[in-house]
């Protein structure tokens, strides 16, 4: 028997724009190659409708309000990121060797192993629960009030307390658009390294490399190649810059290595990044 249930002409209109903005943001990213310029993610809109299921909350300790001896929770709510990747990027981020590169708005590049995401939990949110803007004070950089959106992402270091002392890598705010690439390799590691450079290649993408560049890998908010700037600065002053840049220069939204780390190991991990910086061949 047909149904005699009648709807509103204006949520019929609703439910087909919905329907349109889904199937747009679809073609989008399967007309994408598997690895192409970076593309902008859907507004809130579109992607709640592109996901097709509500939001979660999550609750972290937020690394950008913390410190060693203070941890602040916070709770957001968005979507887990393996759910997002899948949406919009289709099978190619979780090839082998892929990073997934979220770029935000003022030129910060956050590149994150594909295999992070499916070791541990994380979620792309776009609202701070409770608060009454998507805002947060970055401590480490000096910032009052920044911004997080259009989208944040957020790491479960409740549930997976060893991410506790990365602090603040890998959560890359402002996010507007995400690309997977393999670019890593050749530029950080290219041929004519010595052995054994593969994890202080690793630390220096993780907490150098979403702002500076090396061999024109890197974020985009600061020019140059960083393996000739360590080796322009003497030795004390570049290890001072990467343990404590505000006393440096007073002022400077640049982060030193995390406060959550121990101070053995954030000296360790500082003279790993000289060392390699200052070994790593400069392509042209």
């Amino acid at each position: 028997m047909r149904s005699t249930h009648r709807t509103h002409p204006g949520r019929d209109r609703s439910a087909a724009r919905r329907a349109a903005a889904a199937l747009c943001v679809a073609w989008a990213f399967a007309a994408l190659p598997l690895f192409a310029r970076a593309v902008p993610v859907p507004d809130l809109p579109a992607m709640k409708t592109a996901m097709g299921v509500p939001a979660t909350t999550v609750t972290v300790v937020e690394p950008h309000l913390s410190t060693r001896e203070h941890a602040v929770q916070v709770r957001y709510r968005g979507w887990p990121a393996v759910a997002v990747l899948d949406k919009l990027l289709g099978p190619a981020w979780r090839a082998p060797g892929v990073e997934v590169e979220f770029r935000a708005l003022d030129g910060y590049v956050s590149r994150i192993p594909n295999e992070r995401f499916l070791r541990y939990r994380a979620w792309l949110v776009f609202e701070r629960i409770g608060h009454p803007a998507f805002a947060l004070d970055n401590l480490q950089q000096n910032e009052k009030d920044v911004q997080l959106g259009p989208y944040y992402l957020v790491w479960d270091n409740i549930g997976h307390p060893e991410l506790l002392p990365e602090g603040a890598s890998d959560w890359p705010y402002q996010v507007a658009a995400i690309q997977v690439s393999q670019a890593r390799t050749n530029a950080l590691l290219p041929k004519g390294i010595a052995p054994g450079f593969e994890a202080s290649a690793a630390l220096a993408q993780k907490y150098c490399l979403s702002c500076h560049r090396v061999n024109g890998y890197g974020g985009d908010k600061a020019p140059g190649n960083l393996a000739l700037t360590a080796r322009a600065l003497p030795a004390a002053e570049f290890l001072r810059w990467v343990l404590q840049p505000s006393r440096v220069r007073p002022g400077t939204t640049m982060p030193g290595l995390p406060d959550s780390m121990a101070e053995a190991d954030r000296r360790d991990a500082a003279q790993h990044l000289l060392d390699y910086l200052v070994a790593v061949p400069v392509l042209p």
